[in-house]
């Protein structure tokens, strides 16, 4: 496992942008309606925070009038620029937004807030957030349910600490400390990829991005996948994932 620091794992994600855009899943529109669902008021201005490469960015676009894409990472938004020219972008963390206080009505979060100051991060949602408006938050977890993927996560070391079950009650934890009262939904969905693909999107992971010699990690998953019972031979895998989703209002 790589011994880089917070700072430098949640801004490492810039050097495989182009990977990350074209190979990160994508969210599912009934959880996303879910978390707009939980303001009390119309939803029309929204602050994508942690918007990455514009996973989540590009499902809010056609539910809201207006859509902010914060992220800390330059070249993770030029990717997102790319993607999807159109929408206002702001270089910045979660824990300083360069919003207005009460200037959106809902706040999202695809895949980040577990990279955030949970205290700052909430108090700043909260102060940039209109009445009525709501905060979501949502991950894609693998499935480690399925036995090929559980031995993915072995070989990832539990990348981020997304193994399913040890992460959704880590961060169950840490989330009644700072959203109390926060409700919860998740899903199954499952991607079908090439198996370079899945290496390559692996290889848009913090520790893969990190370690000390991040293409005998790639040797590895290559190996696992050529040789598991459930994955051997197969041009095409069916990656499995739950994705949790949060939505709490101020």
């Amino acid at each position: 496992m790589d011994h880089a620091s917070p700072d430098e794992r949640r801004l490492s994600f810039g050097a495989a942008a182009t990977d990350y855009a074209r190979l990160r899943p994508p969210y599912p529109d009934e959880l996303v309606d879910w978390v707009l669902a939980g303001a009390t008021r119309t939803v029309r201005d929204v602050a994508d925070v942690g918007a990455g490469t514009g996973a989540l960015t590009r499902s809010l676009l056609p539910r809201a009038a207006s859509v902010t894409a914060v992220d800390p990472d330059a070249a993770m938004l030029a990717e997102l620029g790319r993607q999807l020219p159109g929408v206002h972008r702001a270089l910045a963390a979660a824990e300083h937004l360069p919003l207005a206080d009460g200037s959106v009505d809902a706040v999202l979060c695809g895949a980040a807030w577990h990279w955030f100051d949970d205290v700052a991060a909430a108090a700043e949602a909260a102060r940039v957030l209109r009445p009525g408006g709501v905060l979501g938050l949502l991950w894609h977890v693998r499935d480690d349910r399925v036995a090929w993927m559980s031995a993915l996560t072995d070989v990832l070391d539990g990348d981020e600490g997304m193994r399913d079950a040890a992460a959704g009650e880590r961060m169950r934890t840490r989330l009644e400390q700072v959203l109390p009262g926060a409700e919860r939904r998740s899903r199954g969905m499952v991607v079908v990829m090439a198996p370079d693909e899945l290496v390559a999107l692996c290889s848009t992971y913090s520790t893969v991005l990190l370690a000390p010699d991040p293409d005998d990690v790639r040797r590895r998953i290559r190996q696992l996948l050529a040789t598991h019972p459930d994955t051997a031979g197969r041009a095409a895998l069916e990656v499995p994932y739950v994705v949790r989703a949060y939505r709490w209002r101020p």
